[in-house]
C-alpha cells in the first residue's frame, strides 16, 4: 500500500497553531505548515556586474546566521491578505537588499522540505536592478547584504560554512552547474 493510499482518508488535525506556524498530524505523520495559508516569495537577483545578491540573517531555529536568497512572506501583514506573490517579491527585495527590480519573472512554485513542511515558495528572477537604498530589512531583522561575484560563489559559501554559518538549500541551484559538470 502506498503512503497516498494509507493517508488518503485520514483527517488533517491541527495540534497547535501560532501566529505563523501550525503543527499538524494526518494519521501517524507529523508536519508543519504556515498559518493562514501564507506562502513565501524568494528572489534571485543578479546585478549587471554579475554579482549574486544574498542576505545574511541570524536564524533562531538554527541558532546561527544563515546565508540566503532574499525572501519574505506574502500577505503576512494585517490588511495584506490579498497580496500578489510578485508584489511581495518586489517589496521584499527592496526591504532586504535596497534594490528595486525593473521587472521580475515568475519561475514557479517549489517546496523546500516536503517531508516535514507543507510550505511552498514562489521563485522569482529579478532583472534591471536599481540600487535605491541600503537594505537591511525592517526593524529587528538585522539583515546584512552581500554582493558575491557569481564565479566566486562556491568559495564564498564554503568560507561561510567553515565559519559556522547555515546555508539555505535554495543556493544549491546556483552551485549545481558546477557540481554536475555535464
Amino acid at each position: 500500500m502506498s503512503l497516498e493510499d494509507e493517508y488518503r482518508d485520514d483527517p488533517e488535525i491541527t495540534q497547535w497553531q501560532g501566529r505563523f506556524i501550525t503543527a499538524k498530524t494526518r494519521g501517524r505523520w507529523e508536519y508543519v505548515s504556515r498559518a493562514r495559508g501564507i506562502k513565501a516569495a524568494v528572489i534571485l537577483a543578479i546585478t549587471p556586474e554579475d554579482e549574486v545578491v544574498l542576505v545574511e540573517q541570524f536564524r533562531i531555529p538554527l541558532g546561527k546566521p544563515c546565508i540566503e536568497l532574499p525572501a519574505g512572506l506574502i500577505g503576512d501583514d494585517a490588511g495584506g491578505e490579498g497580496e500578489e506573490a510578485a508584489t511581495a517579491a518586489i517589496r521584499e527585495l527592496e526591504e532586504e537588499t535596497g534594490y528595486r527590480a525593473g521587472r521580475i519573472e515568475d519561475l514557479g512554485e517549489y517546496y523546500s522540505s516536503p517531508g516535514m513542511v507543507s510550505e511552498s515558495f514562489t521563485l522569482f528572477r529579478a532583472y534591471d536592478l536599481e540600487r535605491v537604498g541600503s537594505g537591511g530589512g525592517v526593524e529587528g531583522e538585522g539583515i546584512t547584504v552581500h554582493h558575491v561575484p557569481r564565479a566566486e560563489l562556491p568559495r564564498f559559501l564554503e568560507e561561510k560554512r567553515a565559519a559556522g554559518y547555515g546555508i539555505d538549500v535554495r543556493l544549491l541551484m546556483l552551485l549545481s552547474p558546477l557540481w554536475l559538470k555535464v
